[in-house]
């Protein structure tokens, strides 16, 4: 869950919006959006404890269909959109202090990265692991001495301009990028069927994680806005690095830079890791995606990774950093609404009281299916380009899974015959 927006989104958010109630009010609704959703798909992973994600839980829920087209999304959209702009961040930390352009770092190291989970099971959860408590040891450094050492100038702005920002388009697209940033908490929903005990362990992955995280990220923003003017960071990706620059002088700030360019690292890695079990869950039920959740000697769908990165870098090669966030950000927010709502019918048309009961009931799931819904609409409305973009990949998906049913129809009339 700890990815590329806690370094990178507060610069396209102060282009907009400059008052700092309602920058805070952002991180802190977004929080919550994370936590309820952590506690709707805790409740679902339960109930039907099988890695997969948003497609096993809307193909057994909902429809296969609707299932299908969250599984097409997770692979041509969700994880390879994800590591595109955790790799254009990593790459906008280190051009500055390297020969190599935004592109080619954050190319090469996709590539890097994707060899690595190539390899082995163990390889690739031990290096998620380290470095996964490297980046929240720096979210914890950072903010220690954001708040410890003085701060000559700030963008902190406590007037009650936050009155006509709360209910501007705005600060919809702006909840985008939170939402972006806070990304990643339902993770452990993909991978389900590698943990033990999932009754158990995973609300605890789930739950505890996104709660943490969040005060983290909103003590960071805060931090941010302490230490650095305005000016300088509206627009920038590159928070952390000028943030960097203002609370340690340049060596430090290049240090800093570095440091979360090392630690974005994980970020690349987890979606690398985990994007791949979702194929192989739909390889299971449509045949036309075998060739891709063919598994190597170590246990490890290569082809699926290999196309997965391959997607990321044309991303990075043909779009803009912002461009990607909307894009994905859109059809990724219309599937995690769809797996919140399946709580409410699993409660009501099945009567399996074995499973995690999410707390706050119904309260919980109607915030966050308020807040999606305002968002999907804001975006239909203020960014056509970027929703039209992803409905249409939703119409591939669609055609694909037409394909697949053809594929599957034929191939068992072959049989029969």
């Amino acid at each position: 869950m700890v990815g590329t927006g806690a370094f990178t989104v507060l610069g396209l958010q102060l282009v907009d919006l400059q008052n700092t109630w309602t920058i805070i009010s952002l991180w802190i609704v977004g929080g919550m959006v994370a936590l309820f959703g952590a506690f709707s798909y805790a409740e679902l992973g339960t109930y039907l404890p099988k890695s997969g994600g948003e497609y096993y839980f809307l193909s057994r829920i909902y429809h296969p269909l609707i299932g299908y087209l969250s599984g097409w999304v997770s692979l041509t959209v969700g994880f390879a959109a994800s590591i595109a702009l955790s790799a254009m961040a990593m790459g906008a930390y280190l051009e500055k202090f390297s020969r190599w352009d935004e592109k080619t770092i954050a190319a090469g190291m996709i590539l890097l990265i994707t060899l690595i989970h190539s390899m082995n099971l163990n390889v690739s959860r031990n290096f998620q692991n380290v470095f996964t408590l490297l980046k929240l040891g720096l979210i914890t450094a950072i903010v220690t001495a954001g708040f410890s050492l003085p701060s000559e100038i700030n963008s902190f702005d406590w007037s009650g301009t936050w009155k006509e920002e709360l209910t501007s388009t705005s600060y919809a697209v702006a909840l985008v990028y939170v939402t972006y940033a806070y990304s990643g908490w339902n993770a452990a929903a993909y991978i389900i069927g590698e943990i033990k005990a999932p009754k158990v362990n995973l609300p605890k992955a789930l739950i505890l994680g996104t709660l943490v995280v969040s005060i983290l990220y909103i003590l960071l923003q805060v931090v941010f806005l302490r230490q650095a003017p305005i000016e300088a960071l509206q627009g920038k990706e590159e928070v952390g690095q000028i943030v960097g620059n203002y609370l340690f002088g340049y060596e430090g700030g290049r240090i800093i830079s570095f440091s979360i360019a090392f630690l974005l690292i994980s970020s690349i890695s987890a979606m690398v890791w985990v994007g791949p079990r979702v194929v192989r869950a739909m390889a299971n039920d449509h045949k036309i995606w075998q060739f891709l959740a063919t598994d190597n000697a170590s246990g490890i769908p290569v082809r699926a990774i290999w196309l997965q990165s391959g997607i990321s870098i044309f991303l990075i090669l043909t779009s803009s950093f912002r461009e990607v966030l909307l894009y994905s950000g859109f059809v990724l927010q219309l599937f995690t609404t769809l797996s919140v709502g399946a709580v409410f019918l699993i409660r009501y048309q099945n009567k399996n009281r074995d499973s995690y009961r999410s707390p706050g009931f119904p309260f919980f799931q109607i915030f966050y299916l308020a807040i999606s819904i305002w968002i999907l609409v804001f975006l239909l409305y203020s960014k056509p380009r970027e929703s039209i973009f992803g409905l249409v990949n939703l119409l591939l998906g669609a055609v694909s899974f037409w394909l697949s049913c053809r594929f599957s129809a034929d191939s068992e009339q072959d049989k029969s015959s």
